[in-house]
Protein backbone atom coordinates (compact mmCIF):
# COMPACT_ATOMS: atom_id res chain seq x y z
CA UNK A 1 0.00 0.00 0.00
CA UNK A 2 0.88 3.80 -0.95
CA UNK A 3 1.46 5.73 2.07
CA UNK A 4 2.00 9.61 2.74
CA UNK A 5 5.72 8.20 3.94
CA UNK A 6 6.05 6.47 0.54
CA UNK A 7 5.16 9.92 -1.45
CA UNK A 8 7.16 12.36 0.63
CA UNK A 9 10.19 10.06 0.36
CA UNK A 10 9.77 9.77 -3.25
CA UNK A 11 9.41 13.09 -3.37
CA UNK A 12 11.98 13.97 -0.99
CA UNK A 13 14.67 12.07 -3.36
CA UNK A 14 13.25 14.46 -6.12
CA UNK A 15 13.21 17.79 -4.38
CA UNK A 16 17.11 16.75 -3.40
CA UNK A 17 17.61 16.26 -6.64
CA UNK A 18 16.08 19.25 -8.30
CA UNK A 19 17.14 21.58 -6.06
CA UNK A 20 20.79 20.93 -7.17
CA UNK A 21 19.69 20.79 -10.86
CA UNK A 22 18.07 24.15 -9.73
CA UNK A 23 21.63 25.60 -8.62
CA UNK A 24 23.18 23.79 -11.87
CA UNK A 25 20.71 25.73 -14.04
CA UNK A 26 20.84 28.61 -12.83
CA UNK A 27 24.89 28.38 -12.98
CA UNK A 28 24.37 27.58 -16.79
CA UNK A 29 22.48 30.46 -16.89
CA UNK A 30 24.54 32.63 -15.61
CA UNK A 31 27.49 31.49 -17.10
CA UNK A 32 25.94 32.23 -21.00
CA UNK A 33 24.45 34.91 -20.25
CA UNK A 34 27.61 36.74 -19.26
CA UNK A 35 29.81 35.24 -21.58
CA UNK A 36 27.47 35.70 -24.66
CA UNK A 37 25.97 39.33 -24.03
CA UNK A 38 22.46 40.19 -24.64
CA UNK A 39 22.21 39.64 -28.41
CA UNK A 40 23.93 36.25 -28.54
CA UNK A 41 22.24 34.64 -25.96
CA UNK A 42 18.47 36.05 -27.55
CA UNK A 43 20.48 33.99 -30.29
CA UNK A 44 20.04 30.95 -27.81
CA UNK A 45 16.82 31.69 -26.69
CA UNK A 46 15.18 32.11 -29.98
CA UNK A 47 16.73 28.84 -31.14
CA UNK A 48 15.61 26.98 -27.73
CA UNK A 49 12.33 28.50 -28.32
CA UNK A 50 11.55 27.37 -31.87
CA UNK A 51 12.83 23.88 -31.27
CA UNK A 52 10.69 24.15 -28.03
CA UNK A 53 7.90 25.24 -29.52
CA UNK A 54 7.96 22.18 -32.28
CA UNK A 55 8.81 20.13 -29.53
CA UNK A 56 5.06 21.15 -27.47
CA UNK A 57 3.65 20.43 -30.82
CA UNK A 58 4.64 16.65 -30.50
CA UNK A 59 4.88 16.06 -27.13
CA UNK A 60 1.32 14.51 -27.06
CA UNK A 61 1.12 14.36 -23.33
CA UNK A 62 3.14 11.31 -23.35
CA UNK A 63 4.35 11.56 -19.81
CA UNK A 64 0.84 11.55 -18.41
CA UNK A 65 -0.60 9.09 -20.84
CA UNK A 66 2.25 6.80 -19.96
CA UNK A 67 1.89 7.28 -16.47
CA UNK A 68 -1.84 6.47 -16.68
CA UNK A 69 -2.00 3.75 -19.25
CA UNK A 70 1.01 2.01 -16.91
CA UNK A 71 -1.38 2.26 -13.48
CA UNK A 72 -4.15 0.47 -15.62
CA UNK A 73 -4.82 -3.36 -14.96
CA UNK A 74 -5.67 -4.04 -18.44
CA UNK A 75 -2.35 -3.51 -20.12
CA UNK A 76 0.63 -5.40 -20.37
CA UNK A 77 3.38 -3.83 -18.76
CA UNK A 78 6.62 -4.80 -21.33
CA UNK A 79 4.74 -4.77 -24.16
CA UNK A 80 3.33 -1.06 -23.72
CA UNK A 81 6.35 0.43 -22.23
CA UNK A 82 8.41 -0.73 -25.54
CA UNK A 83 5.28 0.40 -28.02
CA UNK A 84 5.30 4.28 -26.22
CA UNK A 85 9.18 4.28 -26.93
CA UNK A 86 8.41 2.75 -30.72
CA UNK A 87 5.60 5.55 -31.14
CA UNK A 88 8.00 8.53 -29.20
CA UNK A 89 10.53 8.07 -31.38
CA UNK A 90 8.77 7.61 -34.48
CA UNK A 91 6.72 10.90 -34.56
CA UNK A 92 9.76 12.81 -32.81
CA UNK A 93 12.05 11.98 -36.20
CA UNK A 94 9.45 13.12 -38.49
CA UNK A 95 8.08 16.18 -36.71
CA UNK A 96 11.71 17.34 -34.82
CA UNK A 97 13.49 16.24 -39.13
CA UNK A 98 11.16 19.07 -40.43
CA UNK A 99 11.89 21.90 -37.95
CA UNK A 100 15.50 23.20 -39.72
CA UNK A 101 13.90 23.41 -43.37
CA UNK A 102 10.85 25.70 -41.49
CA UNK A 103 13.32 28.11 -39.62
CA UNK A 104 15.34 28.46 -43.29
CA UNK A 105 12.10 30.72 -43.95
CA UNK A 106 12.19 33.12 -40.86
CA UNK A 107 14.02 36.27 -40.82
CA UNK A 108 16.59 34.76 -37.82
CA UNK A 109 20.74 34.71 -38.24
CA UNK A 110 22.69 31.91 -40.09
CA UNK A 111 24.02 30.94 -36.81
CA UNK A 112 20.37 30.66 -35.28
CA UNK A 113 19.27 28.48 -38.47
CA UNK A 114 22.67 26.14 -38.00
CA UNK A 115 21.31 25.60 -34.49
CA UNK A 116 18.10 24.83 -34.46
CA UNK A 117 19.19 22.11 -36.88
CA UNK A 118 22.22 20.76 -34.05
CA UNK A 119 19.94 20.84 -31.32
CA UNK A 120 16.98 18.79 -32.72
CA UNK A 121 19.16 15.83 -31.74
CA UNK A 122 18.75 17.41 -27.91
CA UNK A 123 15.11 17.45 -28.69
CA UNK A 124 15.16 14.15 -30.00
CA UNK A 125 16.51 13.22 -26.19
CA UNK A 126 14.01 14.76 -24.68
CA UNK A 127 11.19 13.55 -26.69
CA UNK A 128 12.60 10.22 -25.66
CA UNK A 129 12.73 11.44 -21.69
CA UNK A 130 8.97 11.82 -22.05
CA UNK A 131 8.16 7.59 -21.72
CA UNK A 132 10.81 7.03 -18.86
CA UNK A 133 9.22 10.26 -16.49
CA UNK A 134 6.38 8.62 -16.96
CA UNK A 135 7.79 4.77 -16.63
CA UNK A 136 9.51 5.80 -13.30
CA UNK A 137 6.73 7.70 -11.83
CA UNK A 138 4.70 4.77 -12.04
CA UNK A 139 7.55 2.62 -10.54
CA UNK A 140 7.78 5.34 -7.61
CA UNK A 141 11.29 5.66 -8.86
CA UNK A 142 11.72 9.66 -9.03
CA UNK A 143 14.90 9.95 -8.14
CA UNK A 144 16.44 8.00 -10.62
CA UNK A 145 15.34 10.84 -13.34
CA UNK A 146 16.50 13.37 -10.66
CA UNK A 147 19.58 11.74 -10.94
CA UNK A 148 19.76 11.60 -14.92
CA UNK A 149 18.88 15.46 -15.07
CA UNK A 150 21.44 15.85 -12.65
CA UNK A 151 24.06 14.15 -14.91
CA UNK A 152 23.00 15.94 -17.81
CA UNK A 153 23.41 19.34 -15.99
CA UNK A 154 26.87 18.36 -14.90
CA UNK A 155 27.94 17.75 -18.66
CA UNK A 156 27.18 20.94 -19.26
CA UNK A 157 28.37 23.09 -16.93
CA UNK A 158 31.50 21.73 -17.01
CA UNK A 159 31.43 21.52 -20.85
CA UNK A 160 30.51 25.65 -20.78
CA UNK A 161 33.34 26.11 -18.17
CA UNK A 162 35.98 24.01 -20.96
CA UNK A 163 34.61 26.15 -23.89
CA UNK A 164 34.20 29.29 -22.56
CA UNK A 165 38.31 29.02 -21.87
CA UNK A 166 38.85 28.07 -24.95
CA UNK A 167 36.96 31.46 -26.20
CA UNK A 168 34.69 29.50 -28.13
CA UNK A 169 32.10 30.65 -30.08
CA UNK A 170 28.32 30.62 -30.70
CA UNK A 171 27.51 26.97 -32.26
CA UNK A 172 30.21 25.32 -30.19
CA UNK A 173 28.61 26.08 -26.73
CA UNK A 174 25.34 24.83 -28.69
CA UNK A 175 27.05 21.58 -28.86
CA UNK A 176 27.67 21.16 -25.19
CA UNK A 177 23.59 22.40 -24.82
CA UNK A 178 22.91 19.40 -27.26
CA UNK A 179 25.25 17.10 -24.73
CA UNK A 180 23.30 17.99 -21.62
CA UNK A 181 19.87 16.07 -23.07
CA UNK A 182 22.01 13.04 -24.53
CA UNK A 183 23.85 12.25 -21.07
CA UNK A 184 20.26 12.43 -19.69
CA UNK A 185 18.53 9.95 -22.13
CA UNK A 186 21.34 7.65 -22.20
CA UNK A 187 21.76 7.18 -18.08
CA UNK A 188 17.44 7.28 -17.93
CA UNK A 189 17.34 4.45 -20.82
CA UNK A 190 20.72 2.32 -18.89
CA UNK A 191 18.42 2.56 -15.76
CA UNK A 192 15.49 1.00 -17.32
CA UNK A 193 17.00 -1.99 -17.96
CA UNK A 194 17.05 -2.65 -13.99
CA UNK A 195 12.84 -2.78 -14.23
CA UNK A 196 12.03 -3.68 -17.57
CA UNK A 197 13.19 -4.17 -21.53
CA UNK A 198 13.45 -0.62 -23.23
CA UNK A 199 13.65 -1.39 -27.09
CA UNK A 200 11.40 0.01 -29.69
CA UNK A 201 8.45 -1.96 -30.33
CA UNK A 202 5.75 -1.10 -33.50
CA UNK A 203 2.34 -2.45 -32.95
CA UNK A 204 0.00 -0.84 -34.81
CA UNK A 205 -2.83 -2.22 -32.10
CA UNK A 206 -1.03 -0.77 -29.31
CA UNK A 207 -0.28 2.49 -31.13
CA UNK A 208 -3.98 3.08 -31.96
CA UNK A 209 -5.28 2.30 -28.19
CA UNK A 210 -2.02 4.73 -27.29
CA UNK A 211 -3.69 7.49 -29.91
CA UNK A 212 -7.26 6.88 -28.85
CA UNK A 213 -5.91 7.98 -24.88
CA UNK A 214 -3.32 10.95 -26.19
CA UNK A 215 -5.98 12.75 -28.95
CA UNK A 216 -7.28 15.09 -26.45
CA UNK A 217 -4.41 15.80 -24.39
CA UNK A 218 -2.44 16.04 -27.67
CA UNK A 219 -4.70 19.10 -29.16
CA UNK A 220 -4.60 20.60 -25.43
CA UNK A 221 -0.94 20.84 -25.82
CA UNK A 222 -1.31 22.05 -29.08
CA UNK A 223 -3.14 24.86 -28.05
CA UNK A 224 -0.96 25.02 -25.45
CA UNK A 225 2.22 25.61 -27.18
CA UNK A 226 0.33 29.02 -28.43
CA UNK A 227 0.55 30.72 -25.28
CA UNK A 228 3.35 28.68 -23.82
CA UNK A 229 6.05 29.67 -26.63
CA UNK A 230 3.38 32.12 -29.06
CA UNK A 231 5.16 35.09 -26.79
CA UNK A 232 8.86 34.54 -27.60
CA UNK A 233 8.41 33.23 -31.19
CA UNK A 234 6.97 36.21 -31.70
CA UNK A 235 8.84 38.32 -29.76
CA UNK A 236 11.83 36.99 -31.65
CA UNK A 237 10.34 38.36 -34.90
CA UNK A 238 8.45 42.04 -34.05
CA UNK A 239 11.60 42.70 -31.52
CA UNK A 240 15.48 42.59 -31.28
CA UNK A 241 17.63 39.55 -30.58
CA UNK A 242 18.82 41.79 -27.48
CA UNK A 243 15.03 42.26 -25.74
CA UNK A 244 14.37 38.43 -26.56
CA UNK A 245 17.24 37.82 -24.64
CA UNK A 246 16.25 40.28 -21.79
CA UNK A 247 12.90 38.46 -21.77
CA UNK A 248 14.29 35.06 -22.27
CA UNK A 249 16.82 35.41 -19.47
CA UNK A 250 13.81 36.12 -17.36
CA UNK A 251 11.31 33.39 -18.56
CA UNK A 252 14.65 30.89 -17.76
CA UNK A 253 14.18 31.63 -14.33
CA UNK A 254 10.44 30.59 -14.38
CA UNK A 255 11.35 27.65 -16.40
CA UNK A 256 13.37 26.01 -13.97
CA UNK A 257 11.06 27.20 -10.89
CA UNK A 258 7.71 25.81 -12.71
CA UNK A 259 9.55 22.10 -13.18
CA UNK A 260 8.76 21.92 -9.12
CA UNK A 261 5.02 21.43 -10.03
CA UNK A 262 4.99 19.38 -12.93
CA UNK A 263 7.74 16.88 -10.63
CA UNK A 264 4.64 16.65 -7.35
CA UNK A 265 2.23 16.50 -9.82
CA UNK A 266 3.88 13.15 -12.04
CA UNK A 267 4.51 11.21 -8.56
CA UNK A 268 0.64 11.77 -7.64
CA UNK A 269 -0.66 11.47 -11.02
CA UNK A 270 -0.45 7.47 -10.85
CA UNK A 271 -1.78 7.14 -7.31
CA UNK A 272 -5.05 9.51 -8.23
CA UNK A 273 -4.93 7.31 -11.65
CA UNK A 274 -5.15 4.25 -9.61
CA UNK A 275 -7.55 5.47 -7.16
CA UNK A 276 -9.82 6.70 -9.24
CA UNK A 277 -9.85 4.16 -11.90
CA UNK A 278 -11.30 1.74 -9.15
CA UNK A 279 -14.09 3.75 -7.56
CA UNK A 280 -11.73 4.60 -4.30
CA UNK A 281 -13.34 8.25 -4.24
CA UNK A 282 -12.31 8.40 0.08
CA UNK A 283 -8.27 7.74 -0.97
CA UNK A 284 -8.53 9.81 -4.58
CA UNK A 285 -10.03 12.72 -2.19
CA UNK A 286 -7.03 12.25 -0.24
CA UNK A 287 -4.61 12.81 -2.66
CA UNK A 288 -6.12 15.34 -4.51
CA UNK A 289 -6.10 17.46 -1.29
CA UNK A 290 -2.83 16.41 -0.26
CA UNK A 291 -1.65 17.46 -4.00
CA UNK A 292 -3.23 21.09 -3.59
CA UNK A 293 -2.00 21.52 -0.32
CA UNK A 294 1.88 20.73 -1.27
CA UNK A 295 2.13 22.75 -4.65
CA UNK A 296 0.42 25.76 -2.38
CA UNK A 297 3.20 25.10 0.50
CA UNK A 298 5.32 26.08 -2.63
CA UNK A 299 3.84 28.29 -5.04
CA UNK A 300 2.63 31.23 -3.09
CA UNK A 301 5.73 31.91 -0.85
CA UNK A 302 7.67 31.69 -4.23
CA UNK A 303 5.62 34.02 -6.31
CA UNK A 304 5.80 36.50 -4.12
CA UNK A 305 9.28 36.15 -3.00
CA UNK A 306 10.33 36.31 -7.04
CA UNK A 307 8.19 39.64 -6.86
CA UNK A 308 9.98 41.50 -4.28
CA UNK A 309 13.59 40.31 -5.00
CA UNK A 310 13.31 39.90 -9.09
CA UNK A 311 16.12 42.81 -9.75
CA UNK A 312 18.56 41.30 -7.33
CA UNK A 313 18.09 37.60 -8.86
CA UNK A 314 18.38 38.87 -12.24
CA UNK A 315 21.87 40.33 -11.40
CA UNK A 316 23.30 37.64 -9.83
CA UNK A 317 21.83 35.32 -12.36
CA UNK A 318 22.54 37.25 -15.43
CA UNK A 319 24.94 40.33 -14.22
CA UNK A 320 24.82 43.76 -14.60
CA UNK A 321 23.32 43.21 -18.35
CA UNK A 322 20.36 41.95 -17.50
CA UNK A 323 19.28 43.99 -14.65
CA UNK A 324 16.53 45.00 -16.72
CA UNK A 325 14.99 41.45 -17.27
CA UNK A 326 13.77 42.15 -13.52
CA UNK A 327 10.53 43.65 -14.30
CA UNK A 328 9.51 40.88 -17.03
CA UNK A 329 10.24 38.60 -14.17
CA UNK A 330 7.99 40.22 -11.41
CA UNK A 331 5.14 39.78 -14.01
CA UNK A 332 6.04 36.20 -15.30
CA UNK A 333 6.39 35.36 -11.18
CA UNK A 334 2.22 36.22 -10.97
CA UNK A 335 1.80 33.50 -13.94
CA UNK A 336 4.26 30.93 -11.60
CA UNK A 337 0.83 30.65 -9.71
CA UNK A 338 -1.05 30.02 -12.81
CA UNK A 339 1.46 27.46 -13.92
CA UNK A 340 1.11 25.18 -10.26
CA UNK A 341 -2.45 25.47 -9.70
CA UNK A 342 -2.75 24.27 -14.31
CA UNK A 343 -0.56 21.57 -12.83
CA UNK A 344 -2.70 20.03 -10.24
CA UNK A 345 -6.18 20.33 -11.98
CA UNK A 346 -4.62 19.58 -15.18
CA UNK A 347 -3.05 16.46 -14.05
CA UNK A 348 -6.20 15.64 -11.93
CA UNK A 349 -8.30 16.24 -15.13
CA UNK A 350 -6.08 13.05 -16.88
CA UNK A 351 -6.19 11.19 -13.74
CA UNK A 352 -10.55 10.84 -14.04
CA UNK A 353 -10.11 10.45 -17.72
CA UNK A 354 -11.71 13.81 -18.74
CA UNK A 355 -9.05 14.84 -21.04
CA UNK A 356 -12.16 15.54 -24.46
CA UNK A 357 -13.52 17.56 -21.78
CA UNK A 358 -10.72 20.48 -21.06
CA UNK A 359 -10.02 20.95 -24.88
CA UNK A 360 -12.08 23.93 -25.31
CA UNK A 361 -10.28 25.54 -22.24
CA UNK A 362 -6.94 25.11 -24.47
CA UNK A 363 -8.54 26.27 -27.49
CA UNK A 364 -9.93 29.29 -26.25
CA UNK A 365 -6.93 30.07 -24.17
CA UNK A 366 -4.99 29.89 -27.32
CA UNK A 367 -7.55 32.02 -29.80
CA UNK A 368 -7.51 34.71 -27.04
CA UNK A 369 -3.72 34.62 -26.13
CA UNK A 370 -2.60 34.74 -29.60
CA UNK A 371 -4.91 37.96 -30.59
CA UNK A 372 -3.61 39.19 -27.61
CA UNK A 373 0.11 38.79 -28.89
CA UNK A 374 -0.42 40.30 -32.06
CA UNK A 375 -1.82 42.94 -30.84
CA UNK A 376 0.60 43.87 -28.05
CA UNK A 377 4.12 42.47 -28.28
CA UNK A 378 4.59 44.63 -31.35
CA UNK A 379 3.64 47.63 -29.50
CA UNK A 380 4.65 46.59 -25.91
CA UNK A 381 7.29 44.17 -26.28
CA UNK A 382 8.35 41.91 -23.67
CA UNK A 383 6.00 43.69 -20.95
CA UNK A 384 3.05 42.84 -23.33
CA UNK A 385 3.99 39.24 -23.68
CA UNK A 386 4.08 38.91 -20.10
CA UNK A 387 1.21 40.19 -19.12
CA UNK A 388 -0.26 37.70 -21.73
CA UNK A 389 1.40 35.28 -20.28
CA UNK A 390 -0.28 35.88 -16.67
CA UNK A 391 -3.58 35.82 -17.98
CA UNK A 392 -3.15 32.58 -20.17
CA UNK A 393 -1.85 30.45 -17.38
CA UNK A 394 -4.34 31.87 -14.76
CA UNK A 395 -7.60 31.25 -17.18
CA UNK A 396 -6.39 27.90 -17.81
CA UNK A 397 -5.99 27.30 -14.17
CA UNK A 398 -9.40 28.48 -13.20
CA UNK A 399 -11.18 26.90 -16.15
CA UNK A 400 -8.88 23.09 -15.03
CA UNK A 401 -10.44 24.06 -11.77
CA UNK A 402 -14.40 24.64 -12.13
CA UNK A 403 -14.25 21.41 -14.85
CA UNK A 404 -12.29 18.90 -11.97
CA UNK A 405 -14.78 20.26 -9.33
CA UNK A 406 -18.12 19.93 -11.53
CA UNK A 407 -17.07 15.90 -12.65
CA UNK A 408 -15.44 14.81 -9.28
CA UNK A 409 -18.01 16.77 -7.03
CA UNK A 410 -14.91 17.08 -4.18
CA UNK A 411 -14.42 20.38 -3.00
CA UNK A 412 -10.75 21.28 -1.25
CA UNK A 413 -10.50 21.95 2.14
CA UNK A 414 -8.92 25.75 2.55
CA UNK A 415 -7.87 25.22 6.23
CA UNK A 416 -4.01 24.23 5.04
CA UNK A 417 -4.37 27.14 2.62
CA UNK A 418 -5.36 29.84 4.70
CA UNK A 419 -2.44 28.96 7.02
CA UNK A 420 0.01 28.95 4.03
CA UNK A 421 -1.60 32.59 2.95
CA UNK A 422 -0.88 33.75 6.50
CA UNK A 423 2.46 32.30 6.50
CA UNK A 424 3.55 34.19 3.19
CA UNK A 425 2.59 37.18 4.01
CA UNK A 426 4.77 37.20 7.24
CA UNK A 427 7.27 36.05 4.78
CA UNK A 428 7.05 38.77 2.15
CA UNK A 429 6.98 41.20 5.18
CA UNK A 430 10.07 39.94 6.28
CA UNK A 431 11.26 40.21 2.45
CA UNK A 432 10.76 44.13 2.36
CA UNK A 433 12.37 45.30 5.60
CA UNK A 434 15.31 43.56 4.25
CA UNK A 435 15.60 44.71 0.85
CA UNK A 436 19.11 46.39 0.91
CA UNK A 437 20.51 42.93 2.10
CA UNK A 438 22.22 41.14 0.12
CA UNK A 439 20.14 39.04 -2.02
CA UNK A 440 21.56 35.27 -0.05
CA UNK A 441 20.87 36.80 3.22
CA UNK A 442 17.32 37.67 2.15
CA UNK A 443 16.66 34.14 1.04
CA UNK A 444 17.65 32.75 4.13
CA UNK A 445 15.63 34.79 6.16
CA UNK A 446 12.84 34.62 4.42
CA UNK A 447 12.89 30.42 4.28
CA UNK A 448 13.54 30.69 7.88
CA UNK A 449 10.26 33.06 8.47
CA UNK A 450 8.34 31.26 6.53
CA UNK A 451 9.26 27.52 7.75
CA UNK A 452 8.90 28.54 11.02
CA UNK A 453 5.43 30.13 10.54
CA UNK A 454 4.07 26.75 8.85
CA UNK A 455 5.34 24.54 11.51
CA UNK A 456 4.10 27.27 14.16
CA UNK A 457 0.50 27.46 12.30
CA UNK A 458 0.58 23.62 12.08
CA UNK A 459 0.43 23.93 8.25
CA UNK A 460 0.98 20.74 8.07
CA UNK A 461 0.31 18.62 10.98
CA UNK A 462 2.27 16.34 13.37
CA UNK A 463 0.52 13.51 12.31
CA UNK A 464 1.60 13.96 8.84
CA UNK A 465 5.36 14.82 10.23
CA UNK A 466 5.28 11.31 12.27
CA UNK A 467 4.50 9.44 8.50
CA UNK A 468 6.47 11.15 6.86
CA UNK A 469 10.08 10.46 9.04
CA UNK A 470 8.74 7.06 10.45
CA UNK A 471 11.77 4.41 10.36
CA UNK A 472 8.79 2.33 10.63
CA UNK A 473 7.60 0.34 7.06
CA UNK A 474 3.93 0.88 6.17
CA UNK A 475 1.68 -2.15 4.60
Amino acid sequence: MITTRNIAHNTAYQLAGKILSTFLGVLALGMMTRYLGTEKFGWYVTTISFLQFVGILIDFGLIPVTAQMMSEPKYDKTKLFQNLLGFRFVTAIIFLGIAPFIALFFPYPPEVKIAIALSTISFLAVAMNQIFIGFYQTKMKMHIQAIGENIGRLVMVMGLWLLFHQQASFLPIMCVVILNSVAYTIFMWCMATKYDKPKLAFDWQIWKKIIIKMWPIAISIICNVVYLKGDTLLLSIFRSQTEVGLYGAAYRVIDILSQMAMMIMGIMLPLLAYHWSRNLKKEFKKYYQQSFDIIMLLALPMTLGIIMTAPQIMEIVGGKEFISSGRPLQILAVAVLGVYLGAIFGHTAVSINRQKQTIWIYLSSALFTLIGYLIFIPKFGMYGAAWLAVFSELYVSLMLFLTVRYYTQEKLALKTFSKIIFSTLIMTVVLFFTKNYHLFIQIVFAVLIYTTMILLTKAISRETIKEIISLKKHV
